[in-house]
């Protein structure tokens, strides 16, 4: 989006309107720019605003990565409990899981997948991909309708892309991002929305709603892609704001250089059930940003609250 464009908000009446605005309002004081949909599942009313933007995703596209390889599992044409060797010398780069790993682990299929969705796991995610290679999930998802969802690359290709531009000096890396935004210059190149792994909020949300719905794949997976979103460990975004006992988050977040995106779904005991796509790119250096991550917290539970019944 370019910076000085009005966002595009989308809402079933004004009282959602005026939320799109609001939230919008608020990210723009903190210099963030983005897409923002929030769905109830059930009613189908919705808020938000330039929900068709394409972005890259980071590791937003572990979830339908993690629905292909269960539609796999389901079929029969792959085990999961089929054991898979990881290297320390050939991983993929990661903070977390088998990405921080030391030592050769072995791990079954079926665990890197909980590895991937739980903590993020990058060398989890390129180990499924040496199983399903992203041109057959990219080809599934085209199969599935999903929109503008694409899968082009493995996780390790953002930090392959980085380091080319900057060497190992991310805080450059991350000042390259931020100056090539609003142009169609792309010095790092998983940053090209043309070559990335992207996708839009309301793809994002159209996936969510056919997972919860089991109007994609076949239950055995969507019910197990909801079960693993269910056991994610990161709360400083989305979560944030919709920790209690009569709720129920299940998300996955990406996170890379000045990206920070959740997608997700709460389930509150009434039965209220929200689907939630919060994309964002921050305007600054900052390799931690809490207001941010707050930012999108406070979204978050402003669409909830609104699009209760």
């Amino acid at each position: 989006m370019n910076a000085a464009a009005a966002p595009g908000y989308v809402g079933d009446d004004g009282v959602l309107l005026d939320a799109a605005e609001a939230i919008a309002a608020d990210w723009a004081a903190l210099g963030m720019r983005g897409s923002f949909l929030a769905q109830n599942l059930d009613t189908g009313e919705q808020l938000g605003f330039d929900i068709k933007e394409l972005m890259p995703l980071a590791s937003v596209v572990k979830v339908p990565l993690a629905l292909v390889v269960l539609d796999r599992i389901a079929a029969g044409e792959l085990d999961p409990a089929r054991p898979v060797t990881l290297d320390p010398a050939q991983r993929s780069v990661g903070p977390t899981g088998l990405a921080a790993f030391r030592y050769p682990v072995t791990v079954a299929v079926g665990d890197l997948l909980l590895s991937m969705l739980s903590v993020s796991d990058n060398a989890a995610a390129d180990a499924l991909l040496d199983l399903v290679p992203e041109a057959d999930v990219d080809a599934r998802l085209r199969a599935w309708g999903c929109g503008d969802l694409r899968m082009r690359h493995r996780m390790n290709h953002m930090y392959e892309c980085a380091a080319g531009a900057a060497g190992n000096d991310f805080s450059l890396a991350l000042e390259l991002a931020i100056r090539d935004e609003g142009t169609d210059r792309h010095t790092i190149a998983s940053l090209d929305p043309t070559r990335a792994n992207v996708g839009s909020a309301a793809a994002l949300l159209d996936l969510l709603r056919r997972v919860w719905c089991d109007e994609i794949s076949v239950p055995a997976a969507t019910a197990e892609v909801r079960r693993l979103m269910g056991l994610q460990v990161f709360t400083q975004r989305l979560a944030s704001e919709l920790r209690a006992d009569t709720l129920r988050w299940s998300g996955k977040t990406g996170t890379f250089l000045h990206l920070r995106h959740e997608v997700g779904v709460v389930e509150a005991e009434s039965g209220d059930r929200v689907a939630i796509a919060a994309l964002t790119r921050a305007g600054r250096r900052a390799g931690v940003a809490a207001d941010v991550d707050l930012a999108i917290g406070a979204a978050g539970r402003a669409a909830f609250e609104v699009l209760r019944r």
